[in-house]
Parts: C-alpha cells; structure tokens; sequence
C-alpha cells in the first residue's frame, strides 16, 4: 500500500503535502494556544499583530489595546543580546499625566495573579538608573497602592518583576503607574493569571498580597520554575545551596494534596525537598527585604509547604517559630500530602525575619521543607467611583474624544488623582463615591449633547459653556441636577418642558446665554444676569427662613450675654454646694475658694471641648490649673464624682497629679498641678522660644508612653484614656512628660476585652477601628499614641494640606515609598539625630498606627522599644557638643536570604551560615531564562 501512494501522480503528491503543512501548521496553532484566562501583553511591542514567545509557547500581544498616552522604546543596543525575552527588548513610557492606567478585561469578583515587568536598559540614553539620582515611581493595583519600583543605582541589564494576587471587584483591572516626580515610570510587560477562587483564601476584596519571595527547595538546575510546570505560572525561584550540611531529597511518587488545601502547589516542586544531615538540629531561614523594598511598610505573611517524601515510616517532627515566637508547634508533615501551613491573617510587622525550623526532642529525623512562599500585605481600603457613574464618564469621553492626560484609571479614587474637571462625594465611607459636579467648560465639545450626563443619578452640576454643541436640548428627567450651564454654544431649538418646569419651580438653575435658542428669548435663564434671584419661591423657601434664624439666634446670644454679666458676680454659687462628700483624699475646693485662686478666672490657659483650664495659685504659692466644666457639661457629667474617685488612685510621675476638685450644681471643677511649658502641640508647633532636639523628643515620647502604660497595666481595672494627643501631653519646667485630661478617661474591667461608649478623641487621633466596631480599647490609645509619634518626628498635625487634605500616617507612607525618608524629618531638628533611632520610632510609630487594633503593639512594649533607643541616642551625642551624624536613606539596605543550619550534642553550637545561590540578590529581581 506504501508502495502504490509513493507511485501516484504529482498532483496526487502535492495534495498530500499540502494536507501534511496544513496539519503541521495546526498542531503549532493549537500549541501556541493560550491557557484560558491568560493575559499576555508586551508593553511597547509596535507590531499589533501577536507573536510567539519561544520558550514559554504562549502568544504575546501588542499593548496598543489596553492603554492610552505613553510612548514606545526599545532599550539600547548594547543590552538587546543579553535580554532572556523578547518583552524585555521593549517597553512603553509615561513621560506625561501623574497616572497612567492600563486597563484589562477580567471576570468580576475573581481571583487573579498580576505580574508586571520592568527592565530599563538605558532605552532613553540617560543611564538614570546609574547615575546616582533617584528613580523611582509607583504601582497601583485599581484604586489603591501597590508597591513603589526603585531602580536608584541599579543595573540597567537587570529585569525587575513586581506580582499581586488580588480580588478584581467588576470586570475590568486597571494598573497604574504613578508619576512621584523622581524618574519617568515605564513598564515592559504585563501578565494576567487567573487564580481559581479557593487559593490563597486570605486574599478578599479588602486584602491583597504582593510577592515578596517563593522558594522550591532540592536540587534544580532551571533558576525560574514557571508555565508550563505551574498551571498559575508563579515564580518559583529555586534553591540551589548543595553543599555540606545541606541534602536534597527526591521522589518519584506523585504528592496529593490534603483536604482543605488551597495553593495547588506543583506535585514537581513538592517531589524534592531540603533537609540538613542528621548531626543537625535545626536551620533557619532569614528573610530580608531588598533594595527594591521598604521594610518600615511591610507585613508578611509566609507560607510553608511541607510533605515528607523520605522512606515510608518516618519519624520527623518539629516546631517553628518566627524570631523565637512559636507559631507551629510540633508538627509532623505527611507522607506524600501536601501541608501548607500559615497564619491565616497573621502578618508579621516587619519586612525583615528569621524563621526556624527546629527538630522536636521526640524527632529522630531533622526538619525538611519542600516550598516557602511569603507575601506581603496590600490594603484594598479605597472604593472605586459608582460602576454606572463609570460607565457614564467613559461614554462621555468616547463620545467627545476627550483625551485628558488626567483622565486615566478610575474618576474619583484616589482623590489625589481624581479626573480634572470632576469634583466627587466621599460622604459615605462605606459607598463608592460619586460624581456631583462635571465642569467641561472651554473644553472645544462638539456635535450634541450627550444623552450619559443625564444617566448620572447623582449628578448636581453640570458645567459645558464656551463650547460648540449644537442640536436641541435633550429632554431629559434628572431630579438630582441643580445647576445646568450650556451657555456660549451653539444649541438651538425647543426647551423641553420638563426642564421649564423644574426652573420655575427653583429646582434648576439653567443657563443658556449666547446661544441660538435665546435669540428671541428675554427669559431669566438667557439672561447675563449671574445674580439673579432664579424665582420668588426660592426666596421664601430660603432666604427669608434664613433671615428669621439668625434673628433668633442673635436675640438668644444677646439675651444669655445680659444674664451673665447679670448674675456672674452676684449669685451665690454656695448654696449649689453638693452636701455628700467624696471620701477621698484630695481636697475639695468650694466656687468661691476657685474664684479666689483664679483671681475670678482671669488667665485662660487652655480649652477643650468639656471646658476650660484657668492657671490659679494656691495660698501656699503652688501654681495649679483649674479645670472647669461648662455648664452644657454639667447635666451630662453623671461619671464626674465616680471619675474623681479613680483618678485620686492614679499616681505615677508621667501623669498630671489632681490636687482636688469642685462639686457644685453649677459647677464642676478638677485641680492640677500646673505645667510651666504648656502642652507638646505648641512647642511642635514652634510656640516656644526653642525647638526640642531628637533627645529630648524620644525623653517626651518615653514619658507618655509610660503615662499610659501605667493606666493600661497598672490600675484596676485598667483606664482607656481616650483622648491622647499631643495638646493632652503637658510638660513641667524639666520637660517631662505628663498626660493630662483624665475628664474623659474611661475604666473598664478585667472580665471586658472593651467599652462601647461614645467616642471621645480628636480628629487624626482617632482609632480607625472604632468606626467599624464602635468599641474602645487599650489599643485605641496606642493608636493615638502613634499619631503623637508621628507629630514628634515630623512636626506635622495630624491631618494637613500636603497641598489636598492628608492624614499624617498617610503622608509619612508615601515620603517612604518615595525613599524620601529626609521629608518626614522636622526641619528644625536641622538633621541633627540619631540614625537608627529614628529608623526605629518611624517603624514604632507606624506599627502603633495599624488599621487593625490586633497589629498594634501594647504600650508595655512601646514602653520597652523606647528604653533600648534612649541610651543609642545619648551616646552618639559626644561631651563637646558635636552634632549626631545626618541620617541617610541612601545606605544599602542589606539583601539576604540565608539558610542557617545549627548542630545538637557532638557538635559545635555555633550557628554557621550558608548563603543561598542568590548572594546579594533582591526578593523580586532576577536574570532568569523565561522557563
């Protein structure tokens, strides 16, 4: 039969292979097909048509598709050879707008692994990542921060790969990349994955995790596991130390996955371990943040994945512990089963950490570890805009073919980088916001009106003057719309109805000056006239309402000004005396004894919002300050006599001490001493003559922190404060600390985790928290407390224009991703302090400021980590004077993860270290071959 096929005619052979190309042609077509799901974009690629990645078998795509503005580049020649890819030949710049988004289809409420890529290559000729400047910028994973890419001092040859696996809320993923003013930002490629939904269960609407680092363990020759092997494809770097006391262990079995797993981890990572020989007890692994990362900002969340793959019986158990905290004890993995074990929700407060895996005292065999993945936390805390508001400004934009360079990512979120043009309601915390005014004036808009404005239900304000739409005014039903400019177009046509009727009924303010319609029209709303009254009805309904209040109000301020002045002098408080004592003892001042030391209350030295604070002198010549409640106080202070009890038990040297009190139907009192140098907040405001030095700040700080230590952990039941904040933190003639205003301090029991009460505080000091739950705790202090820390360091309110309103906390976070950590400094410590102690209270503080009361440190150890840094602080300060050397955040940061091995009886306890196959290498930054 072969013989008769090979002696048929020519046409017959052509035809047969003709058929052969086409099935070759098929099968590389099926091949090259990409898994479902799969994203693949080369940002920069000019060819808009797909092409092949060699080594990976999967189709890349122009970025053309997925992203406006932006420019095209190749990097420089003399680094084409040496790139692994062909997506890191090219790259896509963003030299203009603030944020530039790349927008990709995506399923809603899925889960997804982003992956995007960054390699300079010196594309613009300015070798910026070399010379000595700061490059930097930002990513953003849809409305909120991602990670910052620093290419400061890096090789331009060397592919940085930033990942987050994320919750995508609709169906579309924007990625942002944000312009901080110290570097263009540019991007290379980008990878989307979809994650199936039970993986990574930590991972919600409100939490993504960014990669820090994934390990697969045992001996591999291949640097990058990825696609295929990984149906996700994940990263898996591996572990390539092999040398003695270190041995790779393998197996040939296929390893399951035990009930309740969520990772799908490869079985041909998991058929390979790592273990140390059996002389050996112990290795740890040293997880440090790189170059490329800031280690103040992060919390890791790690990973372990274990299955024993050594022989069928064994006998392995042991504990681990994270910087000898045990966080699983005695464990034994199982055979051929996969054991993922972490923390759900548990991260770890700093991007650097030491994790040991010790062998039991029943273990006959050493710890093993097959893959190590760790993640750091992403907070999903901003909303995005209404989806319909969306939908509608980005038909509005198709529609006019607007191309603002700010009109990029979503409208409203974040609020720094909100359309231009567009002002947003963010009222409601928990919703979305929403767009209240559109202002497209002089905006060169032609053709007609777009019917989307009016689908906006929460539109108010509507500005399109100075353009040219033409056509008929739509008639459109829009009960939210207060103010409707088309005036200086080219409309013309009849006024709908609906819309004449909602001007004379005072609902609508129309403009249509300078437009055909109005040639022949002498109607209000075609009139120049800004200041005109728009109907009679709005001026009753409210400008003579208006009127009438103030009115009234005025004749009450006057009314209670005359009784005052009346009475203040001539009524005799003494008969408003409580008869009932306290039994306590302090002592209990009368009205009249108060006026006397007062001198009739003439010298105010502070007010709050339950009072006011006079200074007053004893008969003895004790100054003291009294605090006096106002009477609108006074029917609500039912805790007052009950309060003055728990505070006469309060005595600590860091807490202002109550010399006595005031208990009268008309006015209740609390006597202090009185502190010379004010309050904190007017010295870090620059109230007094001189500004404190590093020194004496972390003294300050250590002496509130103390203050409240002893309210928390001292007194029974223990005090919430409630109020703490820098105007509360008083200052004696040596500059210590003291906290004052116990007038709203709460106690609670031993057998309560928590009050719920009103909350006191101040706004910028109060617990995020509370607004979920209601309920405030010691922890509610110690947030507070870290906003004080705050305002020590930098010399910042806690909430300021930075030049929009901005939360100190948040301030500080973003000069930190910058690596601008000189910007959070107070410039009138004239860069005098102390390097690492200052690296320390930022860290501090920012623990103590964690939205979750959970991630806070307690003030017995804030009180702790203070006490270490005083004396590094003191002894950097030389006998001459000389000033502490200048803090630089251009020092390397060290770049390590170490496997540290440590021996049992017959062997030496020192531990000796074994670097990775990664010397000096960064948690995300590899040469890797693609596979």
């Amino acid at each position: 039969m072969v013989m008769i096929s090979f002696s048929r005619s020519a046409s017959t052979r052509l035809a047969w292979i003709l058929a052969l190309l086409i099935i070759v042609v098929m099968m590389i077509q099926v091949r090259a097909q990409n898994p479902p799901g799969f994203i693949n974009i080369d940002c920069g690629w000019k060819n808009s048509s797909a092409y092949l990645d060699n080594t990976l078998k999967i189709q890349y795509s122009f970025d053309g598709g997925f992203v406006e503005g932006g420019q095209n580049h190749e990097i420089s020649p003399e680094f084409i050879a040496g790139a692994n890819d062909d997506q890191q030949k090219t790259l896509r710049s963003f030299p203009d707008g603030s944020r530039n988004c790349y927008t990709l289809p995506s399923n809603s409420s899925s889960k997804y692994l982003l992956r995007a890529m960054f390699t300079y290559g010196n594309y613009d000729r300015l070798n910026k990542s070399m010379d000595g400047s700061l490059f930097l910028f930002g990513l953003h994973i849809g409305v909120n921060f991602w990670e910052a890419v620093n290419l400061s001092n890096w090789d331009p040859s060397v592919t940085v790969f930033k990942e987050v696996l994320t919750v995508v809320p609709s169906n579309s993923l924007s990625v942002c990349l944000i312009n901080f003013g110290s570097g263009i930002p540019f991007i290379s490629s980008l990878e989307l994955r979809p994650l199936q939904d039970t993986m990574y269960p930590f991972v919600n609407t409100s939490v993504s995790v960014s990669y820090f680092k994934r390990i697969r363990f045992g001996n591999n020759t291949d640097p990058i596991t990825r696609y295929p092997v990984d149906d996700y494809d994940r990263f898996w770097e591996s572990w390539t130390s092999t040398s003695y006391p270190f041995i790779n262990l393998n197996t040939a079995n296929n390893v399951g996955s035990l009930p309740g797993n969520d990772f799908n981890v490869p079985s041909a990572i998991l058929q390979q371990a790592s273990t140390v020989d059996a002389n050996y007890s112990r290795f740890s692994i040293n997880v440090a943040s790189g170059y490329n990362k800031d280690a103040l900002s992060l919390q890791l969340l790690p990973i372990f994945h274990f299955t024993e793959i050594n022989g069928s019986t064994p006998n392995r158990r042991f504990d681990i512990y994270s910087r000898g905290e045990g966080l699983f004890p005695g464990f034994s993995p199982s055979l051929l089963r996969v054991d993922s074990m972490y923390k759900s929700g548990q991260f770890l407060q700093k991007g650097d950490t030491l994790f040991t895996l010790n062998k039991t005292s029943s273990s006959s065999l050493p710890p093993l570890i097959n893959a190590f993945e760790v993640y750091s936390l992403v907070r999903m805390e901003n909303l995005t805009t209404d989806s319909d508001d969306v939908k509608y400004m980005k038909e509005v934009k198709t529609h006019y073919n607007l191309a603002r360079t700010s009109w990029n990512g979503d409208p409203c979120s974040p609020r720094d980088y909100s359309w231009e043009g567009l002002t947003c309601d963010y009222s409601k915390s928990n919703q979305n916001p929403r767009i209240v005014t559109i202002n497209l004036s002089s905006s060169g808009l032609g053709g007609g009106f777009a019917i989307s404005f009016m689908n906006m239900t929460s539109l108010e304000n509507l500005d399109l003057s100075h353009n040219n739409l033409t056509g008929a005014i739509p008639d459109y039903q829009l009960k939210s719309l207060k103010v409707l400019d088309l005036s200086n177009n080219k409309l013309d046509g009849p006024i709908p109805d609906s819309i004449l009727q909602r001007v004379q009924d005072g609902l609508l303010d129309l403009r249509l000056q300078g437009n055909p319609v109005c040639s022949n029209s002498k109607d209000a709303y075609c009139s120049d006239n800004k200041k005109r009254n728009t109907t009679p009805t709005l001026l009753i309904a409210v400008i003579v309402p208006l009127v009438l209040i103030s009115l009234v109000v005025g004749m009450f301020i006057l009314w209670k000004l005359y009784w005052k002045g009346k009475s203040g002098d001539n009524e005799d408080y003494a008969m408003y005396e409580e008869e009932t004592p306290l039994h306590i003892d302090i002592r209990r001042f009368t009205y009249a004894e108060l006026k006397l030391i007062t001198n009739n209350f003439q010298s105010i030295v502070g007010k709050g919002g339950f009072g006011i604070v006079y200074h007053g002198t004893l008969e003895n010549g004790d100054e003291v300050a009294v605090k006096v409640l106002m009477e609108t106080s006074i029917d609500e202070s039912t805790d007052f006599l009950p309060e003055v009890q728990t505070l006469t038990k309060v005595h600590h040297k860091n807490l202002v001490t109550l010399q006595g009190y005031c208990q009268n139907k008309k006015c209740l009192a609390l006597v202090y001493d009185f502190m010379p140098r004010g309050n904190l907040q007017q010295i870090l405001r620059g109230g007094d003559i001189y500004s404190l030095d590093w020194e004496q700040r972390l003294h300050i700080a250590l002496d509130s922190a103390q203050g409240l230590e002893y309210l928390h952990e001292s007194c029974t039941p223990s005090i919430v404060h409630r109020d703490v904040k820098t105007a509360n933190i008083l200052l004696d003639k040596n500059l210590v600390g003291v906290i004052s205003d116990f007038g709203l301090s709460r106690a609670f029991n031993d057998a309560h985790t928590h009050i719920s009460t009103v909350a006191a505080g101040t706004l910028g000091y109060l617990d995020p928290e509370y607004h979920a739950t209601f309920q405030l705790t010691v922890k509610t202090d110690v947030y507070s407390f870290g906003i004080v820390l705050l305002e020590i360091i930098t010399g910042q309110p806690p909430v300021f224009n930075d030049p929009h309103t901005v939360h100190l906390p948040n301030w500080v976070r973003q000069k930190i991703a910058k690596g601008s950590i000189h910007d959070v400094i107070d410039k009138r410590l004239l860069d005098q302090y102390d390097a690492s102690s200052l690296e320390s209270v930022i860290d501090l503080a920012m623990n103590c400021v964690e939205n979750a009361a959970i991630d806070r440190p307690s003030m017995t150890e804030v009180v702790s980590r203070l006490k270490v840094w005083l004396p590094v602080s003191s002894s950097k300060q030389s006998t001459s004077g000389t000033p502490r050397r200048k803090y630089s955040m251009d020092a390397d940061i060290p770049k390590q993860f170490q496997l540290m091995v440590s021996g049992v009886s017959g062997v030496s306890n020192e531990s000796s270290s074994f670097q990775s196959g990664y010397t000096g290498g960064l948690t995300e930054i590899s040469t890797f071959s693609g596979r």
